[in-house]
């Protein structure tokens, strides 16, 4: 009997040996993983609330209420011209929209240079700074760079034309010259968005530029053929002035001056000397 009550206590002894191990592991365990929570937290960074886009948003497209959602963002990462409030997003209420000027993916954070202010019209006019004016330039596939160009690219314009050589007005001469660099193009035909489906062969492209530049560039357009360069989107080096014509390209010297060289070649100046009973012409240089 007595050999039965010891194994029992001990089976006691060993039960709640495991029970108080158990539960140290559990506690113990409990308590790393709420260090690890508050570890986390300490390392968490401080979020504002931003409106994104919930769909794909196209330019001309109305911005509605049902298109945009709030999510949270790093503080210290928000891009310039968020908005973080519906109020802002929609000063006007939500039936009053604001309209797409830049294509948006899901996700991507509504700016204000994407969108115009509520109830105003995505023209192209909301694309014109200050002072700018829109003009026309007609162009073909060869002078409109095959088809690669789009709205928000920068061009350099090129005149090809027939000059006088001289004041006097004889005679005339082929030239090319860069007359502006670095224009803005605001449309393709009749669209004002990037989103264009392949490469169009355009006839028109229309550019920002101010009122001295759409007077030189109507008066180049109406004398002579124009030409556009595609500058790259990080090239910010200022063109200099550039003036080919038909003899610097192939090489050729204008008829007056070779007639010049050939004269100041042929020219020879000499002194003459007698040597006993010989006369000698010794060359000098020739003195105008």
């Amino acid at each position: 009997m007595r050999l039965v009550f010891g194994l029992v206590l001990l089976a006691g002894f060993a039960l709640a040996g495991g029970a108080v191990y158990m539960a140290k592991n559990y506690i113990g365990g409990y308590q790393q993983a709420l260090a690890n929570e508050r570890a986390k937290s300490e390392r968490m960074v401080k979020t504002v609330p931003v409106f994104v886009a919930e769909r794909v948003l196209r330019y001309g497209e109305p911005l509605k209420p049902e298109d945009v959602r709030e999510v949270h963002w790093p503080e210290n990462a928000i891009p310039e011209g968020t908005y973080t409030t519906r109020e802002d997003l929609f000063p006007k209420g939500e039936d009053v929209y604001r309209v797409v000027l830049r294509a948006m993916e899901i996700n991507e954070a509504i700016l204000t240079v994407k969108v115009t202010e509520p109830g105003e019209d995505a023209g192209i006019t909301s694309r014109l700074e200050r002072g700018m004016r829109a003009f026309a330039l007609k162009v073909d596939v060869a002078s409109g760079v095959s088809g690669f160009l789009r709205p928000g690219d920068r061009v350099d314009v090129y005149w090809t034309g027939r000059v006088q050589v001289d004041t006097n007005g004889r005679g005339t001469n082929d030239v090319t010259k860069l007359i502006e660099a670095g224009l803005k193009l605001i449309a393709i035909d009749q669209s004002a968005t990037g989103d264009l489906d392949g490469n169009i062969i355009a006839r028109t492209v229309t550019v920002s530029a101010d009122p001295q530049q759409v007077a030189a560039l109507a008066q180049a357009q109406s004398t002579g053929r124009l030409s556009l360069s595609l500058v790259g989107s990080g090239d910010d080096v200022v063109a200099e002035a550039v003036e080919v014509d038909q003899n610097r390209l192939l090489g050729i010297q204008p008829k007056e001056k070779v007639e010049e060289v050939k004269k100041e070649e042929a020219r020879v100046c000499t002194i003459r000397t007698r040597r006993g009973t010989e006369q000698v012409d010794i060359p000098i240089p020739c003195s105008d």
